[in-house]
């Protein structure tokens, strides 16, 4: 599918991959813009008819389904797979910009300043993050399709409800709400600790074998470090060391019994603050609201399996059956913020006479002011193989992975840049020069996401 506008901007119907390219071959249409559809603009017509156009969104935190179809045909029908890590971006964000202050002089924090959290309908920055692209994709289609009516998803979760099924408890009733796992304690670390008896979850010791007690997260090899009870657990000071975190050690295969219901809550969040300012975005197109139970008894009828592009395509009222093939995009970072990276040294394990990183072999110190909170294995390092490194990134190059480049007449992608800038990686493996390349469109957030690369599906995604 091809956009189509006016000499004037007017947005005209779609058209398809053949007939603009007749159009631009002959001179009488030009190319407008690549994103988010390739689209094209006619020289020599100022208007045009145009049929109803719908856009129908089956909205999520990670994965958003995207149809765009009329009554005869479906244009666009796209999986759309958000990031996943806001949170961890953020919270990396603010430890450099904590070392960059604390580089030039010591500067109290003050709390006077800090305004946003109390304002009305403020919302975290990763929610607020994702919600924002849900209604940018859609202000973007509409600004080059004549779209007429937008559909959305949006739904309404009770989580506790949703974790008393899952673990099999009873159904919240009237005050069960309000007196959860943290009821009667001041802290969450207390809660934890009362939870599990004041002992270690792996190897029993408590404070009566004067154990020093820690939070553990269960999820963090998943990247899950939320800090709801079902993913924390007790450990001691001689359990909670880096080498249980890595493969092998017992906290490493450890996994929380709840999976967390982060798409449930994002909804719930968010549905109401999205919905009014999708509504005074456009004042050409008529908003409609819509929940699963209803997109899924359209599925049914209409006999298709369950993803988030079918459920997008069961949204709305029109079902054409000519449907437009799936494309997969993947929100990818464009710019990492960790300029300096550090590469650990490696040392022979005199135990086994194997190669080991400086991390595992170390002291045990958590923290300098503190006793050992392990085993000291700093003389086990018999022979140092290689030293340690700091790295620190000093250009960013234009050509980034998703970038269109014409090579030898023909048409490709940019698969990543290697050897200083001078050399990239077409996405057949080919290594070739720089200048060797004509960068056709530079690569933006969205890639194409392969089979094996595409994120999961979730019931609430």
């Amino acid at each position: 599918m091809v956009a189509v506008l006016s000499n004037t901007g007017i947005r005209l119907m779609p058209t398809s991959n053949y007939k603009a390219r007749k159009l631009l071959a002959s001179g009488r249409a030009v190319k407008e813009r690549y994103s988010p559809v390739f689209t094209i603009r006619l020289l020599d017509r100022s208007e045009g008819t145009v049929q109803p156009i719908e856009y129908d969104s089956d909205t999520g935190a990670i994965h958003v389904g995207i149809s765009i179809k009329s009554q005869k045909h479906e244009y666009v029908s796209e999986q759309r797979d958000l990031l996943a890590d806001e949170t961890e971006r953020h919270d990396a964000r603010r430890k450099y910009r904590r070392q960059r202050r604390n580089r030039l002089r010591y500067r109290k924090p003050r709390f006077e300043n800090r305004r946003a959290s109390k304002k009305e309908g403020w919302l975290p920055p990763s929610v607020q993050n994702r919600m924002n692209q849900q209604i940018r994709l859609f202000e973007q289609y509409a600004e080059v399709i004549p779209i007429t009516q937008a559909t959305f998803e949006m739904g309404s979760f009770d989580t506790q409800l949703l974790q008393a099924i899952e673990s099999g408890n009873p159904i919240p009733h009237g005050t069960d709400y309000q007196q959860g796992p943290r009821y009667r304690t001041e802290t969450l670390r207390q809660a934890v600790f009362l939870r599990d008896g004041y002992q270690c979850c792996f190897c029993g010791r408590g404070i009566k074998d004067h154990a020093k007690l820690h939070v553990h997260h269960l999820g963090f090899r998943n990247g899950d470090h939320t800090d709801r009870m079902s993913n924390l657990a007790t450990a001691c000071e001689k359990c909670h060391t880096p080498k249980n975190h890595k493969p092998g050690g017992i906290l490493y295969d450890a996994k929380p019994e709840l999976k967390p219901f982060k798409g449930a809550a994002f909804m719930t969040a968010v549905r109401w603050k999205m919905w009014n300012m999708l509504k005074t975005s456009r004042a050409d197109v008529k908003f409609c609201i819509t929940y699963g139970a209803r997109t899924k008894l359209i599925r049914q009828k209409l006999h298709i399996k369950k993803s988030h592009t079918n459920d997008a395509y069961a949204i709305g009222n029109f079902h054409p059956k000519h449907k437009a093939k799936t494309v997969y995009l993947q929100k990818r970072r464009r710019n990492n913020r960790c300029l300096e990276k550090f590469y650990d040294a490696k040392y022979i394990d005199s135990r086994t006479g194997k190669k080991a990183s400086g991390q595992e072999l170390f002291s045990g110190r958590s923290k300098r002011n503190q006793n050992l909170s392990g085993e000291n294995l700093h003389c086990c390092r018999k022979r140092k193989i290689s030293a340690g490194k700091r790295v620190i990134r000093t250009r960013h190059y234009q050509i980034q992975p998703g970038t269109i480049l014409s090579f030898e007449g023909k048409r490709h992608t940019a698969k990543g840049i290697h050897c200083n800038g001078t050399r990239v990686i077409l996405e057949n493996g080919k290594s070739v020069s720089v200048s060797k390349v004509i960068i056709i469109k530079y690569g933006g957030g969205w890639i194409t996401a392969r089979k094996g690369e595409r994120e999961s599906e979730s019931e609430f995604g």
